[in-house]
């Protein structure tokens, strides 16, 4: 399942950091996070997608701490 989201990011580099600590998560196909536009795509198993959208958030909260996902 592919859904996209509003999200907050503070820089081009954060974003590219962000992307790949999403990607680690189990149950992730896919992630793209536009720094311009302010908009994150995610592909991911449909049964767990809460759970990852909430550990996508976790992480990129580790690397950029205003980053955010407006769900």
């Amino acid at each position: 399942m592919k859904k996209s989201y509003k999200c907050e990011i503070d820089c081009a580099a954060c974003a590219a950091k962000v992307e790949e600590a999403i990607k680690k998560i189990d149950g992730v196909e896919n992630v793209n996070i536009n720094f311009l536009t302010q908009k994150m795509s995610i592909t991911a198993d449909e049964e767990k997608f809460n759970d990852i959208l909430k550990s996508a958030c976790k992480a990129g909260r580790k690397i950029e701490p205003d980053f955010s996902i407006d769900i």
